[in-house]
């Protein structure tokens, strides 16, 4: 967790206005996390933080590519990765109720911590299902692997074929 020290962005010696922090995201950054989906990526992240009197407005810019694996024939491919978000950091001392839309600082804060921020960005914007050739980067899953695939799985004509027992079962309907 120590390098992770380095996406603390100090804003009490910030004047009011905009300002513009860059990080690379890289391998390390995932390592940091565990049971991270991630864990190879070169990413590039841009904040501009706007801090106001009352809160920061905090705009994220991350682009670059991840390494995933496709779910059908488990191989690796670049997953490119372009993500626009915003989060908001409010300046108060009273209790609000928890709100994953507003950041709470307090008057002890000095710094807020984006890592967290990024780790869940990247995360949220991986597709729910990997597959290679949905990318329209030219690849496609390995065709030994779909082949073996095609000779292990069973269709319903052949199911019905294979085990008999079946037809007495059906005969209960």
């Amino acid at each position: 967790m120590k390098s992770l020290r380095t996406y603390a962005i100090p804003f009490t010696g910030l004047k009011l206005g905009k300002h513009t922090f860059e990080y690379d995201v890289t391998d390390e950054f995932f390592n940091e996390f565990d049971y991270s989906l991630v864990k190879k990526a070169d990413l590039k992240c841009v904040i501009e933080l706007e801090k106001q009197e009352t809160m920061l407005i905090l705009d994220f810019d991350i682009t670059g590519t991840i390494t995933a694996t496709c779910d059908k024939c488990l191989s690796e491919y670049q997953q490119p990765i372009d993500i626009q978000e915003q989060q908001i950091a409010r300046f108060t001392d009273e209790e609000m109720g928890e709100d994953d839309e507003i950041i709470t600082l307090g008057k002890n804060d000095h710094e807020i911590n984006v890592a967290g921020l990024i780790y869940e960005y990247v995360n949220v914007a991986l597709p729910f299902i990997a597959e290679c050739s949905n990318e329209g980067n030219g690849k496609q899953c390995e065709e030994e692997m779909l082949d073996n695939l095609r000779k292990l799985s069973v269709n319903d004509e052949q199911a019905e074929q294979a085990d008999p027992r079946w037809d007495a079962l059906k005969k209960l309907k």
